[in-house]
């Protein structure tokens, strides 16, 4: 097994390695999965079923809803 990490100078503790270690691991891990893009909002003003009313159901102020789209 090859070592991914080696200590140069100094004398560090194995907690102060396994801490090195989980930052690095977790900084690695951070950029290995890429951020996607928001999906963009939806544009509801160019749909063409917009342009249809809705039916007129008999009811109070039914005859109001019949003249307008």
């Amino acid at each position: 097994m090859t070592a991914h990490l080696r200590i140069v100078r100094g004398d560090a503790t194995p907690e102060e390695i396994a801490a090195l270690a989980a930052v690095l691991a977790a900084r690695g891990t951070s950029r290995a999965e890429p951020k996607s893009a928001p999906a963009p909002p939806r544009q509801t003003w160019r749909n063409p079923a917009r342009g249809m009313r809705n039916p007129v159901v008999p009811g109070k102020s039914a005859w109001r809803m019949s003249a307008l789209p």
